[in-house]
């Protein structure tokens, strides 16, 4: 009796049951060491301390404020445009003023700012203004 017949059921089996790519396709890439690659939501970041039942309701720290103006830039207090990183819910400032700062996305609007021990401080920063989309969809406003 010839074996080579149920080998080759087998292997003809494992090929259509097996989802295959389309022709020409490439797997995808693996993913970014530390998580997905994303972007903060548009607007005016305000920071501040965290305050406590009998005082103030939080100690604002405007040197930390920052705008996101489009893709992976800000604007910092200074004016001077910078850029950032944002892999899974951590934010690094690579670029302008705020160079080295990082934050931990608390959820879309709300960051911690990461203290040199690599836990959340007492700082936050708040999502506080949307920037208001102009008439014509084409055109970017990165002025405020």
């Amino acid at each position: 009796m010839n074996r080579a017949l149920p080998a080759f059921a087998s292997a003809l089996f494992l090929a259509l049951v097996t989802p295959a790519l389309p022709l020409g396709a490439k797997a995808p890439p693996p993913p970014v060491p530390g998580g997905t690659l994303s972007t903060l939501s548009l607007g005016r970041y305000s920071c501040e301390k965290d305050g406590d039942a009998g005082g103030p309701i939080g100690t604002p720290v405007p040197t930390l404020d920052f705008q996101v103006v489009i893709y992976s830039s800000y604007k910092g207090v200074d004016g001077v445009r910078g850029s950032y990183l944002l892999t899974g819910d951590n934010v690094v400032m690579t670029g302008g003023g705020l160079k080295g700062l990082r934050l931990h996305r608390i959820s879309p609007g709300f960051l911690r700012v990461v203290g040199e021990d690599g836990k959340d401080s007492e700082t936050r920063c708040v999502l506080t203004s949307r920037r208001q989309r102009m008439q014509d969809s084409s055109s970017i406003d990165t002025e405020d």
